[in-house]
């Protein structure tokens, strides 16, 4: 494929927008996949990249093509891969590259690696899955082994960061609040589900994705436009709060406020990224004297969450399909980002062939 074109959506400049380009195929160094990209989806995060504000900034270095959630085909194998990467075969693109040699790296915690780099952020690969063809090395390319469609195989990315968040909150038999009904909250809803959750609450201020999540397993909606959060939570669990709390919204008032909705020994686990200061008015009361389990997540633990993923969703146990409510060609990728900036959509494919 030496010297053959392809298209991508590059952003070149650190300011808002990206160009759509016509590129030289990239050819695979030592290690390295050439892989077709069949699907790739828009994670709430590109907002960030796309805009290019402060939290850009800190994440991303340009040049770059973005996209990190997707799934691809293996059209060419560079020297010295390990013998099981085998053109034709599916694989997903883990997009936390870690180092290998630092402390989390030698104690399973690669996805938070000293040394991070990110595909699709330009932090150490110019490449990305918004494009007709990418680079993944070996090391972060995950062999699909069951048959599942690209459209959901695209979405194990996300869907594993809700499944790291809700293992750690372990669901089963507990009142569980899902704070924030985007594509994380409402696969931390279907997976609380599948984890034995008692009764699960779902609050958002999209009617639209309270409806999601009630299709995909909540038990109680609630709409934080109309309705008092605290109290509604407080009614439905006799004055104790919920046992289990998964914080997906990242906005600063319900963070703020998430832990006064705790029982004494709940756990909390937040997901979401603020986008201002926290502050939490009372912590004596709504923290320490409660002995209240805080975790935080950052993407999928390496390669545990995403054989676990691929089979939950292989078997059929959850069905995320309605969670896509947008599909482009990447040559509509202006549309597709006018969607996105919208809030009025909820995942949005990409067909980076078209």
């Amino acid at each position: 494929m030496a010297g053959d074109k392809m298209k991508c959506l590059m952003k070149e400049k650190e300011e808002p927008g990206y160009t759509l380009k016509e590129i030289d195929v990239p050819i695979p160094q030592e290690g390295e996949l050439l892989v077709k990209c069949l699907k790739s989806s828009i994670c709430g995060s590109d907002i960030n990249l796309f805009v290019w504000n402060d939290i850009a900034r800190n994440i991303a270095t340009v040049p770059f093509i973005p996209g990190h959630e997707g799934v691809s085909e293996i059209v060419k194998v560079g020297a010295g891969c390990p013998e099981e990467y085998k053109v034709g075969l599916t694989v997903c693109c883990e997009n936390h590259f870690y180092c290998g040699t630092c402390y989390q790296c030698l104690h399973n915690q690669q996805h938070i690696c000293q040394n991070l780099s990110q595909y699709g952020h330009g932090k150490g690969t110019i490449h990305g899955g918004f494009s007709e063809y990418s680079i993944i090395p070996t090391r972060y390319a995950y062999i699909l082994k069951r048959n599942l469609d690209p459209e959901i195989a695209c979405l194990l990315e996300p869907f594993g960061v809700s499944h790291q968040g809700v293992e750690k909150l372990q669901p089963k038999d507990e009142t569980v609040l899902v704070q924030g009904c985007g594509p994380i909250g409402l696969y931390a809803v279907s997976l609380c589900k599948y984890f034995g959750a008692k009764k699960i609450i779902a609050t958002d201020i999209v009617e639209e994705r309270l409806q999601l999540a009630k299709q995909l397993g909540a038990d109680v909606l609630i709409n934080g436009l109309n309705e008092d959060l605290p109290k509604k939570v407080m009614e439905e669990t006799n004055n104790d709060g919920v046992g289990c709390l998964l914080e997906a919204s990242g906005a600063q008032p319900l963070v703020n406020n998430c832990f006064q909705m705790l029982r004494k020994g709940g756990t909390v686990v937040l997901i979401g990224v603020p986008k201002k200061a926290l502050y939490v008015e009372n912590v004596n009361r709504d923290i320490l004297f409660k002995s209240l389990t805080l975790h935080t997540v950052h993407g999928r633990k390496i390669f545990h969450t995403w054989e676990h993923c691929e089979r939950i969703l292989a078997d059929g146990k959850i069905d995320i399909s309605a969670t896509i409510s947008h599909r482009f060609g990447m040559s509509e990728w202006e549309q597709a980002f006018e969607a996105l900036m919208s809030g009025k959509c909820c995942k949005i494919m990409i067909d980076p062939q078209r």
